[in-house]
């Protein structure tokens, strides 16, 4: 089922769609501090719906419902951050032999330095000393951006859940007014259909993802286990946390786990131990756990998923790439319907095909 279109030239297609996307990436970049929050509501609340509509069967009031399952959300968030936090603190109990470590380090570098270059430990010093009077002198903006960013981590823990209920609530609302925004160029079963497939995605993404963390966090603590890696839950969290965001972060992932194994390891070896694991863990996360748990649903080809990670960091930062999958997918979804919009939707589908949308409400 297509939306149909009238007949207009290529340019003006063209250039109206790209205007579109202009200015929805301006006004993404210009709001984000209040977009953003949005849309992870959205996402949660779209991750949340089952939940509601099963206690909504147990004839519980819509509010009630909604708010236990918030409830419930939550705990698990603050439950995941709490054993962080707890990995975290047993990381820095170790931290003045980590520093020790990686004094040795560098004076391993400096005298490698030394000995390849030609340039002496006490000028390498003044080098160190030039450049930490720079960092030093922007100290005050970094203190700034430090305090700006605990300042959104603050809005998003006060907004998500008020949109996420708000959302959920009035769900109903919300149809009928894209249903009546739309009425002109759509049948209703047509816009219907687009909203249950953008829900459809949504739910499949953030599930599967959620299922992949946990496989990815069991199979990298099992190798660091055994391997006799310190510290091996920390990396290993660590690692399946900066999974989520795709590609960029299992390159950061492998960086930091190796760094932090050179530093803590008596043997150098145990370094490229860490990143065979990583690399095997890393592949059947890519090959079989993702496309099985996530592809079936969400079928992004490659490049649009890197292009889109890519222009969502640059708009928005972290949280604009962890954004960008489910935002492409659902651009995919609105493709798949409007006739002018299908060659972006080829564009942006795997080699199997179009994603297809899910017909009956989740």
């Amino acid at each position: 089922m297509t939306i149909e279109n009238n007949a207009d030239p290529f340019y003006k297609r063209l250039s109206l769609n790209l205007i579109s996307l202009s200015i929805l990436g301006g006004l993404l970049y210009i709001g984000q501090d209040i977009l953003l929050p949005l849309f992870f509501s959205m996402l949660l609340a779209a991750l949340l719906l089952p939940v509601v509509n099963f206690l909504d069967r147990k004839k519980l009031p819509r509010g009630a419902s909604i708010a236990i399952s918030i409830v419930i959300s939550l705990v698990l968030i603050f439950g995941i951050l709490y054993f962080l936090t707890t990995q975290v603190m047993n990381f820095l109990d170790d931290s003045d032999m980590i520093k020790k470590k990686i004094a040795e380090q560098i004076l391993n570098i400096k005298q490698w330095i030394s000995r390849n270059f030609h340039v002496g430990i006490r000028k390498q010093n003044e080098y160190i000393q030039d450049t930490a009077k720079e960092i030093t002198t922007s100290g005050p903006q970094l203190v700034g951006k430090t305090f700006l960013s605990l300042t959104e981590i603050g809005s998003y823990l006060i907004f998500i859940p008020i949109y996420t209920f708000l959302l959920l609530y009035y769900k109903e609302l919300i149809r009928k007014f894209l249903i009546g925004l739309f009425e002109k160029d759509a049948s209703e079963d047509r816009i219907i259909s687009i909203l249950h497939g953008c829900q459809a995605v949504a739910q499949y993404y953030v599930t599967g993802l959620l299922i992949d963390m946990t496989i990815v966090f069991i199979l990298n603590s099992i190798g660091f286990i055994i391997l006799g890696i310190k510290y091996a839950i920390f990396l290993a969290l660590i690692s399946a946390l900066l999974n989520l965001v795709p590609y960029v972060g299992m390159l950061v992932a492998n960086l930091f786990c190796m760094l932090i194994t050179l530093i803590t390891s008596s043997d150098p070896v145990n370094v490229i131990w860490v990143a065979i694991v990583l690399a095997i863990v890393q592949l059947i996360d890519n090959n079989f756990l993702m496309p099985f748990i996530v592809g079936s649903k969400v079928k992004i080809n490659a490049l649009t998923t890197i292009i889109g990670v890519l222009v969502g960091g640059a708009l928005c930062g972290i949280p604009g790439m962890f954004l960008a999958i489910p935002g492409v997918a659902v651009l995919k979804v609105i493709s798949d319907h409007v006739d002018s919009l299908k060659p972006w939707s080829i564009m942006m589908g795997d080699k199997n095909g179009t994603h297809g949308t899910k017909e009956e409400e989740t």
